[in-house]
């Protein structure tokens, strides 16, 4: 028998954090439950997929110890339809049954085995560093949505991250388009990469954006962790050679394009709509300071052309892009003004903001389209 004392309300709000890391359809049914592993007065729930598992501790009121994994749907739900109130669970840890008795009730749950679920990796030997949870939240959001959703090249569906002696280099591409992102800290003691999946960078960024602080991170050529507070995070990496991105990346771009970002997306938004269903392309066409933006679906017999204002160095030039690419990357930064570098249509255009924020480096990269003139 095990039992335990705890708030519903901080339950809830802990395995709220935690339950984005469960799949609609485990290959193991024990992943459907959360792990309770109860210790006196320290209960630690853990949550797991195979390859990401993440774990909070809370402080309950017990004098037991033991362990038991509890339908995690079931038990969210339960959760959700209780005011704040003390709850108390009475477990059968022989017969894994799991009794809850509130202000105003009792009820009855079956659950498992607490042996059957997954242990938590360990990383071993690692390198640690300390980060900014601000930072790290930045990195995610400027990234990961140019990371690419394709099982052939499993090493571009995660986040690159290149830890040197003074910053940290956080790059995603799909082919199409490349996001690099570099912000300065200090402790890496050697140069290395790690590839992290998309999943667990999403689940980060919502840990994080509930916390802040510092961020432990541990990891090795294997695996990494992230803890902070009482959440710990512990994901396998991605195996495999990253693309060499710094090769793809135009060194000399004479055609220099300053723009408004939010009157540019505004503009790109409208035209968009117009565009063709299946291409997505826009044709921007610069002469002397003004921006034409034109639009046809030839199958709809609809068009579309918006001129805004622009400060232009370099020669006239008509460039075509998809609109959906160049629509995630201005909705992706928080500048006043972007500046679009171009050597020719048939090169990539690098956006960066005008200028860069104090204290970070970003850069994206957008492949053009074939205009049909």
């Amino acid at each position: 028998m095990m039992k335990f004392v705890v708030s519903s309300n901080t339950l809830l709000k802990e395995l709220q954090v935690i339950s984005g890391v469960l799949n609609s359809n485990n290959a193991l049914p024990i992943l459907d439950d959360f792990l309770f592993k109860l210790n006196k007065g320290e209960l630690s729930i853990f949550a797991s997929d195979l390859e990401t598992t993440i774990k909070t501790n809370i402080t309950v009121d017990s004098k037991d110890s033991g362990e038991i994994t509890i339908p995690a749907k079931l038990l969210i739900e339960m959760l959700k339809s209780f005011a704040d109130q003390p709850l108390t669970f009475i477990v059968d840890t022989t017969k894994f049954v799991i009794e809850i008795n509130s202000e105003s009730g009792k009820y009855k749950i079956a659950g498992h085995d607490g042996e059957e679920f997954p242990k938590m990796i360990a990383v071993e030997a690692p390198t640690k560093l300390e980060v900014d949870a601000e930072m790290l939240i930045e990195a995610v959001n400027k990234t990961i949505f140019a990371v690419a959703n394709d099982d052939l090249r499993p090493v571009m569906s995660g986040v690159y991250c290149n830890f040197s002696a003074k910053d940290i280099t956080f790059v995603a591409t799909d082919a199409h388009k490349l996001v690099k992102y570099i912000r300065p800290v200090t402790g890496a003691t050697a140069d290395n990469a790690v590839i992290i999946a998309k999943k667990p960078m999403n689940l980060l960024k919502n840990i994080l954006t509930s916390k802040d602080g510092k961020v432990a991170l541990e990891y090795n050529k294997t695996n990494a962790s992230f803890t902070i507070g009482n959440v710990q995070l512990i994901c396998r990496l991605i195996d495999g050679k990253y693309p060499n991105y710094d090769a793809v990346i135009p060194k000399d771009n004479p055609n220099q394009l300053v723009l408004d970002r939010s009157s540019f997306l505004s503009s790109l938004k409208r035209v968009s709509i117009l565009s063709n269903k299946t291409t997505h392309q826009v044709r921007l066409k610069i002469t002397g300071n003004a921006l034409t933006l034109t639009s046809e679906d030839l199958d709809y017999s609809s068009e579309a052309n918006e001129r805004i204002a622009c400060q232009y160095v370099g020669d006239d030039m008509e460039i075509g892009f998809n609109s959906r690419f160049l629509l995630d990357m201005l909705m992706n930064l928080d500048c006043a003004e972007v500046r679009v570098g171009m050597s020719s249509p048939s090169r990539a255009g690098v956006i960066t903001p005008n200028p860069q924020k104090e204290g970070e480096d970003i850069l994206m990269l957008v492949m053009p389209v074939m205009l049909n003139n």
